[in-house]
């Protein structure tokens, strides 16, 4: 009841258009879902997403749900989603993208999201891939992992930085906790939106230093 009068003097709005959410609508209302761009990467392992790492990173599957346009519905969601708080954002992409990619429930041991430094993270308060993560972790029953990753460099943003000089910012950022007793393990790494595919592909290679470890990655957005 106090939470149906919340509601009532703070209505729930789209996150993409901002409009009212119906009753049965959460976070994203239904026309935006049918207006965001789906990039079907689940459907072609060799699809764009994978190709950013073809040669670069031994990856098994990489792909991203949607498609990122400047001033379109996503970039509109993953603002919210990084500087405005709004993490149910991340749950509800999680959900959405879940079924996509259950056939790695199989295979993938732990999802394991790109990580914030410490001092980031205090900022801002939260991971924005956090709650992307544990949704598909939930979803898929597979374990959520954010304390194998470590991030040991601030650095600034790297949304202006081209491949070349987010590679160079990235290099040495990236480390592991230390090895875990259970080698062998398929990783599935975690992202908001890929672009050039530097960062992950530095996780990627700490995570490597574990032996005979196989990756995945799945991000939110690709940019187009």
């Amino acid at each position: 009841m106090i939470r149906d009068f919340i509601d009532l003097f703070y209505p729930k709005v789209c996150a993409g258009c901002d409009r009212f959410l119906l009753a049965s609508e959460y976070v994203i209302c239904t026309r935006c879902r049918h207006e965001i761009p789906l990039t079907n990467h689940h459907l072609n392992r060799k699809n764009e997403a994978f190709q950013k790492f073809y040669g670069k990173l031994p990856v098994e599957y990489a792909g991203a749900m949607v498609w990122f346009h400047k001033k379109g519905i996503v970039q509109e969601m993953i603002h919210k989603l990084k500087y405005k708080g709004q993490q149910d954002i991340g749950n509800a992409i999680g959900y959405w993208y879940a079924p996509y990619l259950s056939n790695l429930r199989q295979t993938v041991d732990a999802i394991i999201p790109v990580p914030l430094h410490p001092k980031k993270q205090r900022q801002r308060g939260y991971n924005q891939v956090e709650t992307f993560g544990k949704a598909l972790s939930e979803t898929l029953n597979i374990a959520y992992n954010d304390r194998l990753l470590v991030r040991n460099t601030y650095a600034n943003s790297q949304t202006k930085k081209n491949r070349s000089d987010r590679a160079d910012n990235s290099q040495s950022v990236f480390d592991i906790s230390g090895i875990p007793e259970e080698t062998g393990q398929h990783y599935l790494i975690v992202d908001d939106v890929l672009t050039t595919g530097a960062t992950l592909e530095a996780c990627g290679r700490a995570l490597l230093k574990i032996p005979q470890t196989r990756l995945s990655i799945a991000c939110i957005a690709m940019t187009e």
